[in-house]
């Protein structure tokens, strides 16, 4: 009887935990190293949560993890590291060298039985002429939607600036 539990236990973990992350997808119009500055927009926390519950029959177990992510904080910080210089408001001697960054959640795919994925869009356009400089979208999952969201970003922007 054992047995059969273990079967059961392996058999859907082995169906919730297998899945693959779409490709991300960049669009280049124009150069990104042409730009020498960025303007983005400041955003509040995406919080998310994750909790389990557990037992046998003497006693139930619980716990739980919260974690947050700052969505402009992670962008801003890639670009930074990628030499650019972040500034507060479109400055006219800077125009031809200033992009604007935008960014959004921009969809949800389910995976396994009880999993998901978010997916985020960021596009950078040109501070002058208001047309896309390059735009990428990208999923990620993790333990709780934080985490999801960061991968996402973080899988976004090594398509605009993979690693040496």
């Amino acid at each position: 009887m054992k047995a059969k539990y273990t079967l059961l236990l392996l058999l859907c973990l082995s169906l919730t935990s297998c899945y693959t992350l779409r490709e991300p997808i960049i669009t280049r119009n124009a150069e990104i190293t042409n730009y020498k500055y960025f303007i983005i927009s400041e955003t509040g926390e995406k919080t998310g949560t994750s909790n389990a519950v557990y037992g046998n029959q003497y006693d139930v177990y619980g716990g739980g993890v919260t974690k947050s992510v700052n969505l402009s904080d992670i962008i801003t910080g890639t670009l930074i590291k990628n030499g650019f210089i972040k500034l507060t408001e479109v400055s006219p001697e800077y125009l031809d060298e200033t992009m604007i960054v935008n960014y959004g959640e921009s969809g949800k795919r389910t995976v396994g039985i009880w999993g998901y994925t978010l997916e985020v869009t960021i596009q950078f356009i040109s501070a002058k002429t208001k047309e896309p400089i390059c735009t990428c979208t990208a999923e990620g999952i993790g333990d709780t939607e934080a985490d999801d969201i960061r991968k996402a970003i973080d899988r976004c922007l090594l398509t605009v600036f993979p690693k040496k």
